[in-house]
């Protein structure tokens, strides 16, 4: 994939945050690569590094190593006006909580509206009206946050993010605090704003069934990107849909691959694991000596 391809790139990506008696190293030589206009899914337990990685993507946090570009933009040395521009233009942002997403004594269409006052656009009004009925949130125009339900709050929470047409939407948890039928439908007013609008889109999550709702699902453990999950629709002979997954294991650029939990615990492998080259894989088995 060529790099104009890209809307997200990371290069052996290393944050590390010290303090006066302890390290801690939050990512561990990381890369990843999203498509422009893909819908992807990072799912990642707690302290699996989920959360850094998109504060830098985001311009919220500066690697300690390695590189990070978004939107066409390398995103660890911003400063200033830069800065500022590529919180207006290239990212839009949703937080995990309902209250940092909204300004509570503005409305539904005028919290929308806030990020295209200071851009100064024009056509505000059907912009702000568009991105509503996209998020089929129309009817709460005139609505409080205090008002709206907390799946409401979050797709205005979305709209008011794509606001100024960014090139990538970045979500953090955006369901954490919903309930499982309430998630299904921002998840699905989500996936509805990437195929109309085509943003690419990248959520951190740490519920495997939000990845049921993407094309691709990359596993972030200790650090590092692990594994990926591939989704795809096939047509069955009697005209019957089926969803087809496949799983791959990611390859660092020093060869090291992370086995998925579930495969580790499933053979009991410790310690070491015994390898075998065939024509064309590799087989992976217990050690145990015979």
């Amino acid at each position: 994939m060529e790099p104009a391809d890209l809307a997200i790139e990371c290069r052996d990506l290393v944050r590390i945050y010290a303090t006066k008696d302890l390290e801690v190293q939050a990512l561990q030589g990381l890369n990843l690569r999203v498509a422009r206009g893909e819908l992807t899914a990072l799912v990642g337990a707690s302290g699996s590094g989920k959360s850094t990685l998109l504060s830098i993507l985001a311009g919220l946090d500066r690697p300690t190593a390695g590189t990070a570009t978004v939107g066409g933009v390398l995103v660890n040395g911003l400063t200033g006006r830069d800065r500022v521009r590529f919180f207006r233009h290239t990212v839009g942002f949703v937080w995990q909580q309902t209250s940092r997403n909204l300004l509570p004594y503005l409305t539904a269409a005028q919290n929308v509206a806030l990020p295209l006052a200071f851009a100064r656009s024009r056509a505000r009004r059907q912009r702000v009206d568009e991105l509503l009925e996209l998020m089929s949130v129309g009817d709460c125009r005139g609505l409080m946050p205090r008002d709206m339900s907390g799946g409401q709050q979050q797709r205005v929470a979305v709209a008011v993010a794509l606001a100024n047409e960014p090139d990538v939407l970045l979500a953090d948890e955006p369901t954490g605090e919903l309930d499982d039928d309430t998630t299904e439908d921002v998840l699905e007013s989500i996936r509805d704003v990437n195929r109309e609008l085509g943003v690419t889109t990248l959520i951190v999550t740490h519920d495997p069934l939000v990845s049921e709702h993407v094309r691709r699902s990359v596993q972030i453990r200790d650090g590092r990107t692990s594994s990926e999950v591939h989704t795809r629709t096939h047509v069955a002979a009697d005209g019957t849909e089926q969803a087809v997954s496949e799983r791959f294991a990611v390859i660092d650029t020093a060869g090291r691959l992370q086995l998925p939990a579930e495969f580790v615990d499933t053979l009991s492998l410790q310690d070491r694991v015994r390898l075998g080259l065939e024509e064309d894989h590799v087989t992976v088995s217990r050690g145990d000596e015979r």
